[in-house]
């Protein structure tokens, strides 16, 4: 099913799994995604709960990783600095990993 910009699927919050090298990450996302119609795709962007052991891997200089959301394709997502709360930040670009 192809998704279009607002229809209610622009926000994703639950489990998900960020894979760095040969390891699997256990995380739960807020992440929400707008199309850029000047740019003809789709931003998106959010955060990890809180954990020190992916905290620790960003501050050493981690900054790319593969999400998998269940149900979604693998997709490439950029880590930056933890937010307020001790979470990490993720953003992309092109289709969003809950979409099918």
């Amino acid at each position: 099913m192809t998704k279009h910009p607002g229809r209610n699927d622009d926000l994703y919050q639950g489990p998900a799994t960020l894979r760095i090298g040969d390891r699997d990450i256990p995380v739960d996302v807020r992440l929400s995604a707008r199309f850029e119609p000047v740019e003809g795709r789709f931003r998106w962007a959010g955060r990890t709960n809180p954990d020190d052991s992916l905290r620790e891997q960003v501050a050493a200089g981690l900054r790319e990783a593969v999400i998998a959301v269940s149900g979604s394709r693998d997709t490439r997502v950029r880590l930056s600095e933890p937010d307020a709360w001790a979470g990490v930040r993720l953003s992309g670009a092109g289709a969003p990993p809950w979409f099918q």
